[in-house]
């Protein structure tokens, strides 16, 4: 039925050759990912992405119920893009170890998993967020904690004098779960330069998040979009990442991040359309074949956007996020509150003709609405 639509349509022979090799379930090159990026129409990614999206997860989209804790805002590093650290921000602040424990308490049964970011504060070290996880572990024993992205992680590492193993340990024992996918920006150095100088390099993320999979602790995976980059720099940046994952299948989700011009070093920048949006999605899919779920984080995107974004591959909302995150409120999303109910997820899911499934923080199903 499938090259029956391709026959249908009038499509150049070179991506009706890609298209044929993702309907037969191969893997595609970063050439063809390329040519696709530049020259498919939004319709036939579209299709694409919804048959390797239905491959692999069916009609089954996922949410959880979450909360994000974000420790600080004062920073070492002073990144172009960002919106969200005192450099930029017109506040900072400083939560306690008390604050953010009473935080998760006062959530109760409410929520599953809990998503610790920050900013690289230059005072705190590996000891210290052991503490804070162990502390969230002791309060709620059975909450899957995600915590620290890998440029967090190897701040503190290396501010205790420990080998990413040592550290990642410490945290593993304190009771860390997984690691979410935040700081990978763009695996380009020379943009990494004008966007995030200061910050660490693509191999030192993409180490962190191996050794990680390594201690079996499981990942998310990120890319930052829509300013200076190019098609050729999200292709080489998502074939580092199926690289990875070949070698230790420890990436549960992507999450493409998009960038937003409010109160930042780069306003300048005009943000990208939706339609360029759906792109993204929709080749992300196509092209990470061997990461199993595609995330369209709606506190960014908008809800509405987010729920669009099922017709383009992705087959996971996020969480309920319950008003607790100000990284992209800053930036100038378009929800300055958010925080989505779990009906009001579902709703969105079977509004797009999709199964809505809460899931753990690895997955596994906790509730399928059929």
């Amino acid at each position: 039925m499938l090259e029956a639509i391709l026959a249908s349509q009038v499509i150049p022979e070179a991506q009706k050759s890609i298209a044929c090799k993702i309907f037969e379930g191969k893997r595609i090159s970063s050439e063809e990912g390329i040519l696709l990026y530049y020259e498919g129409s939004l319709s036939l990614l579209a299709l694409l992405a919804d048959h390797v999206r239905r491959s692999i997860n069916g009609k089954l989209t996922y949410y959880n119920r979450n909360v994000h804790i974000e420790p600080t805002n004062i920073c070492v590093y002073n990144c172009r893009f960002c919106s969200y650290s005192n450099h930029q921000s017109p506040e900072s602040w400083e939560l306690t170890i008390d604050e953010m424990v009473d935080k998760v308490e006062s959530l109760g049964n409410e929520i599953t998993e809990v998503h610790i970011v920050g900013a690289v504060h230059p005072g705190r070290d590996i000891h210290y967020y052991a503490g804070l996880i162990q502390r969230v572990r002791e309060a709620r024993p059975g909450i899957h904690i995600k915590a620290f992205t890998a440029i967090e992680i190897e701040y503190m590492v290396k501010k205790a004098g420990l080998s990413l193993e040592e550290g990642l340990m410490i945290l593993k024992e304190a009771g860390l779960d997984s690691i979410p996918g935040g700081g990978a920006e763009i695996f380009d150095e020379k943009i990494r330069e004008v966007i995030c100088g200061q910050k660490s390099t693509s191999e030192a993320w993409l180490e962190v998040h191996e050794v990680a999979h390594n201690l079996g602790i499981p990942s998310n995976a990120t890319i930052l979009y829509g300013h200076i980059e190019k098609y050729e720099h999200r292709i080489e940046h998502l074939n580092r990442l199926r690289e990875l994952q070949d070698k230790t299948h420890g990436f549960n989700a992507f999450i493409p991040l998009k960038f937003r011009n409010k109160n930042n070093e780069l306003s300048w920048i005009e943000e990208v359309s939706l339609i360029e949006d759906m792109r993204n999605y929709a080749m992300s899919r196509i092209f990470l074949d061997n990461i199993p779920h595609i995330k369209a984080y709606w506190p960014m995107i908008g809800k509405q956007m987010a729920a669009l974004s099922l017709s383009f591959g992705v087959d996971d909302l996020d969480g309920t996020i319950n008003d607790s995150t100000k990284i992209y409120s800053l930036a100038g999303a378009d929800d300055q509150n958010p925080a989505l109910t779990s009906d009001a997820i579902r709703e969105l899911i079977t509004g797009a003709g999709l199964i809505p499934v809460e899931r753990d923080s690895v997955y596994n199903i906790l509730d399928k609405q059929i």
